[in-house]
């Protein structure tokens, strides 16, 4: 590149010994630069306006998802974690609360990770002791909410346990009824002569 149009200073700049003779050749063309800056204020202007306010304008709610990835035991508190995925824009604000007041310690977060798709996501830990009737909750701030979110953790069975009880109890019931074909089809089998 040799030479440019700048439009904020109306005329062509050279970034060379040939482009700095070609600006000075384009510059005194007046119908040349007039037609250019029309055009920045025609096409270039306009679509811009028409790209920021359907694309950059865009918001993406993000996925949260509260959990437990660490049990306490003995004198080791015990973990949460707070995943936001798959939002956009990339500014947000992830905090914690326990029963409604916020939380300024014992906290980790990561970053906000680029997914590679224009979605961002991030994930918050909290060390904490259990305490009987504590409400802990994720605080998401982002510019798809309207007010800053709350996400209650719910300390019952987590997923991956709920998960394994109905999977056993799917086995069982599979088992129950396996059985129960087997016994009637020995008792037809048997009572034929």
């Amino acid at each position: 590149e040799y030479l440019r149009f700048n439009s904020t200073v109306g005329k062509f700049v050279g970034y060379n010994e040939h482009g700095i003779y070609y600006a000075a050749q384009c510059n005194n063309d007046t119908a040349l630069i007039q037609g250019l800056l029309a055009d920045v204020d025609g096409v270039c202007k306009q679509s811009a306006d028409f790209c920021y306010s359907h694309i950059m304008d865009k918001t993406v709610e993000p996925r949260v998802k509260v959990m437990s990835v660490k049990q306490a035991s003995g004198n080791h508190p015990a973990m949460l974690m707070c995943s936001a995925y798959n939002f956009y824009p990339k500014a947000i604000k992830v905090s914690w609360s326990k029963d409604g007041e916020p939380v300024t310690s014992d906290i980790t977060s990561t970053e906000e990770l680029a997914d590679g798709d224009w979605y961002y996501q991030i994930h918050s830990h909290l060390e904490y002791t259990p305490k009987s009737g504590e409400k802990i909750s994720c605080v998401v701030e982002h510019a798809s909410f309207q007010k800053p979110m709350v996400y209650d953790w719910d300390p019952s069975l987590p997923e991956s346990e709920r998960n394994k009880v109905v999977i056993g109890a799917s086995g069982l019931v599979l088992g129950i009824i396996l059985s129960a074909a087997g016994f009637i089809y020995y008792k037809r089998k048997s009572s034929r002569p």
